[in-house]
């Protein structure tokens, strides 16, 4: 069915909000500071492996000041099990320091300054700005680039950032902290990487991907 971009976002919009009125981070925290701290940790690891390891985590380090005192080794022996543990030790000790040093401990609310944090990209601070603020921004991870691609929310784009702002043009502006966790889960749990659940899915009379493999 030939649908406009418009069409398009409404259908998928309407889809979530019946069957997914509820969708959040998986990540385990209690705090902006926990938060970042979990979403560093996240990159190319599971929010099931950041969850065990934060639990213990935050108990040694329960805030900036703690963490910003802490040796480099120390860090890494608490977070070994994720990925690529050494540098995500150095950036979260980089991270905390410098939040005391040139933001008061206070994480920022803004994607520029949130940036300017060791071990923060875009993708993180985007995430930062969405679920802590409520800001009108989307991360684009893995999950959110397949399903946007898939379902032609995001058209002939080549990365996160072409994707990033085609959902941010067409998806209400109030509405983009939520659809950022529905093409998530979406993601994570039906349309996946290898052998996606097209057969269970609701979207598949509009997904280009359903129509060229179903």
């Amino acid at each position: 069915m030939n649908m406009t971009k418009k069409e398009r976002f409404q259908k998928v919009t309407e889809y979530f909000k019946k069957n997914m009125p509820v969708a959040e981070t998986e990540l385990d925290y209690e705090n902006p500071y926990q938060l970042i701290v979990a979403v560093i940790l996240s990159a190319q690891c599971t929010d099931k492996r950041v969850n065990i390891i934060t639990k213990e985590f935050f108990k040694m380090f329960p805030d900036p000041e703690s963490l910003a005192k802490a040796e480099v080794g120390d860090i890494f022996e608490l977070i070994k099990s994720c990925s690529y543990p050494n540098n995500k030790a150095k950036h979260l000790s980089g991270m905390a320091k410098k939040l005391l040093d040139e933001f008061d401990g206070v994480i920022p609310q803004e994607r520029e300054e949130l940036v300017k944090l060791p071990g923060v990209g875009r993708k993180t601070a985007n995430v930062i700005a969405s679920v802590i603020y409520g800001k009108p921004v989307i991360a684009v991870d893995t999950h959110v680039f397949r399903v946007a691609n898939r379902l032609g929310l995001s058209t002939k784009a080549k990365t996160p950032l072409e994707t990033e702002k085609q959902l941010e043009k067409y998806f209400p502006k109030e509405l983009l902290p939520i659809a950022h966790h529905w093409l998530i889960l979406h993601g994570r749990y039906v349309c996946t990487a290898k052998n996606p659940k097209c057969i269970n899915c609701g979207l598949n009379d509009i997904c280009n991907y359903h129509k060229k493999t179903g």
